[in-house]
């Protein structure tokens, strides 16, 4: 949902956890629209980075843990400035917007009170249920503009979709169109959620429309097989 966001990531403090696939891709794809990435992590600990982890970064990253199978901590060797914390998780640095992209309930209660203290605005899951469910009633309760992960995390299946599309029907498409075609469904998905999300008090509340989205396409779909 990030290429949704549009100028509303821009000069941004943005923390994400993990350092694999999803975490560099939601890392690369935030600086792209004018963020500043801060944080990586892996299960040693976190990286954080005050000057901002720039495109450059990302692929040194990428490199390290893909092809040296290195460890985050060795990016403060590499870059000057950085600070690694063993053992901890990146949540109480202070920022703008959030993407957990590491690992299911990664975000406790506690450190959903101190990501609110700290004045997070947004916060959308990259990973599988990253915050536990009274750190989603923190985010609810401070009206942050919180991303379930059945929505936010998506792109992942629908990029699965596409490319079956491609094997069946033995076509090939470029980088450029496969990002429109990824960003279109995201859109999408984004209006689904929204069309049920916003609450009496302006509030928009993407797990309800998420939620309530979800059911009716499987309601629909139920009456149209004519299973009810």
């Amino acid at each position: 949902m990030l290429s949704e966001a549009g100028d509303g990531f821009h000069g941004k403090t943005v923390l994400v956890s993990g350092s694999g696939n999803v975490a560099t891709h939601a890392a690369e794809k935030a600086t792209e629209l004018g963020a500043k990435v801060v944080t990586l992590s892996d299960s040693g600990g976190f990286i954080y980075d005050p000057d901002g982890i720039t495109a450059e970064k990302i692929d040194w990253v990428k490199e390290h843990k893909t092809h040296r199978r290195g460890r985050i901590s060795d990016y403060v060797k590499e870059f000057k400035g950085a600070e690694f914390h063993e053992g901890k998780r990146p949540w109480s640095v202070p920022c703008d917007l959030a993407l957990p992209c590491a690992t299911q309930n990664e975000i406790s209660k506690e450190e959903a009170e101190i990501l609110v203290k700290n004045g997070l605005k947004a916060l959308a899951e990259g990973a599988n249920m990253p915050t536990v469910n009274e750190g989603v009633e923190v985010f609810r309760d401070a009206k942050v503009l919180f991303g379930p992960a059945k929505a936010a995390n998506a792109g992942g299946v629908a990029v699965s979709g596409l490319e079956m599309s491609q094997n069946s029907a033995r076509i090939s498409w470029s980088a450029d169109q496969l990002q429109k075609l990824l960003r279109d469904i995201m859109r999408d998905i984004h209006g689904n959620c929204l069309e049920y999300a916003r609450g009496e008090d302006g509030y928009i509340d993407y797990a309800k429309g998420a939620n309530i989205a979800g059911f009716k396409k499987v309601a629909d779909a139920m009456l149209a097989f004519g299973v009810v």
